[in-house]
C-alpha cells in the first residue's frame, strides 16, 4: 500500500488518539475505567500495529516519526502507577457523588418532599396548638429535651459527656438512621417514605415545642451549624433507598435480579456518601454546635454559608470534569 493512502486511511484514527491522549494529559484525574470506555488499549494495538507496519515498508520518517511518538505517549498512559486510593476517595467524594446524587435527582426531589414537608407542618402546627407534643413524644422526652436546650445550659444540646464522645455518640446515632433509611427502600419504597415522613415528623415536634416553649433560641443555634450535612445526607440516604424501591417494582427491560444489582451499586455509593457528610455533621455538632457562647451573628452566619456550600457543591460538583471528559 502506498504512504499517501495509508495515511488517508487511518490518518483521522491517529488525529482522534492523538487528541484524546492530550486532553488526558490536561486531565490526569481520569480514570482508568474512562480511559477503557474509550477503547483506549484497542486502538494503542493499532497504532503500534501501524508503526510497524510503516518501518516494514519504508515509509518517510514523517510517518514514522509521527506514529513513534503517538506510541510513545500511548504507552506512558497504558502503564502508568494507578492513582493512590485516597486520590480516588477524594475524587469520588468531590466529583463522583454530586454527579450521582444529580443524576437520581427525581428520588432526591421525593425523598426532600417526603421529610420536609411534614417537619414544616408539624412544625407549624405546634405553634398552633402546643399539646399536640404530648401526642409525638412521652413527657420524659420533652423533659430531655427542655434540660438540653435550657438557656442556662452551658453546653446546649447535651446533657453530658466530652467532645470526643459526644462526636462517637453522633457518629453511630446519625448513621444508623440514614442506614435504615437508605434500607428500607428494599421494602418497595414504603419502608423509606415511613421513615423519611417519620423522621420529618419526629424533627419537626422538637423544633416546634422547643419554640412553641421559648427555647427556640438555644435548639436554632445549636441545629443550625451542622444541619446541612445531616439533613442533606438524610434526604439522599432516602432517595437512595426510594431509587431501590422503584427498581423493585418497574425494573423496566432489564430482568428484575440484574437491575436491582444495579441500582443496588448505584444506592450503596449515594449511602457511602451521605455517610461521609454524616461523619462531618457529627464533628461540627460536637465540636463546634455545642459552644453557648459564641455570638447568634457568627452560629447563623456560619451555618449559612455551610448551607451555600453544601447545596453549590451537589449541584454543581463534577460538572468541570465531565465537560472535559
Amino acid at each position: 500500500m502506498k504512504q499517501q493512502r495509508f495515511v488517508a486511511l487511518h490518518g483521522g484514527e491517529w488525529d482522534s488518539l492523538q487528541s484524546w491522549l492530550s486532553a488526558l494529559e490536561r486531565q490526569p484525574k481520569r480514570t482508568l475505567r474512562q480511559e477503557q470506555a474509550l477503547d483506549f488499549p484497542q486502538s494503542y494495538r493499532r497504532a503500534c500495529h501501524h508503526l510497524a507496519l510503516a518501518r516494514g515498508r519504508g515509509y518517510s520518517h514523517e510517518v514514522t516519526d509521527r506514529l513513534q511518538r503517538l506510541v510513545q505517549q500511548g504507552h506512558r498512559v497504558l502503564y502508568r502507577a494507578p492513582a493512590p486510593r485516597w486520590h480516588r476517595v477524594a475524587s469520588f467524594l468531590v466529583a463522583g457523588f454530586p454527579r450521582l446524587v444529580r443524576a437520581q435527582w427525581r428520588c432526591m426531589i421525593a425523598a426532600a418532599v417526603l421529610f420536609y414537608v411534614p417537619a414544616l407542618i408539624t412544625l407549624v402546627l405546634m405553634q398552633l396548638r402546643p399539646e399536640l407534643a404530648h401526642t409525638v413524644f412521652s413527657s420524659a422526652q420533652l423533659a430531655d429535651f427542655e434540660k438540653m436546650y435550657d438557656p442556662a445550659n452551658a453546653h446546649i444540646g447535651r446533657n453530658s459527656g466530652t467532645d470526643m464522645q459526644m462526636f462517637g455518640f453522633y457518629v453511630m446515632n446519625n448513621v444508623s438512621i440514614a442506614f435504615r433509611t437508605f434500607a428500607s427502600g428494599l421494602f418497595f419504597g414504603v419502608g423509606a417514605i415511613y421513615v423519611l415522613g417519620a423522621n420529618g415528623v419526629l424533627i419537626g415536634g422538637v423544633a416546634g415545642h422547643l419554640t412553641a416553649i421559648g427555647y427556640g433560641g438555644p435548639f436554632w443555634r445549636f441545629v443550625v451549624g451542622h444541619s446541612a450535612f445531616e439533613l442533606s445526607a438524610l434526604v439522599i440516604a432516602g432517595g437512595a433507598g426510594l431509587q431501590l424501591g422503584l427498581t423493585l417494582l418497574m425494573p423496566g427491560r432489564q430482568r428484575r435480579g440484574p437491575a436491582l444489582v444495579a441500582a443496588g451499586w448505584v444506592g450503596a455509593q449515594l449511602a457511602l456518601g451521605a455517610f461521609a457528610m454524616l461523619l462531618a455533621a457529627a464533628f461540627v455538632e460536637a465540636y463546634w454546635s455545642s459552644i453557648a457562647a459564641l455570638p447568634d451573628l457568627l452560629k447563623f452566619g456560619s451555618g449559612a454559608l455551610l448551607w451555600v456550600l453544601v447545596l453549590g457543591w451537589l449541584w454543581r460538583g463534577g460538572r468541570a470534569g465531565t465537560h472535559g471528559a
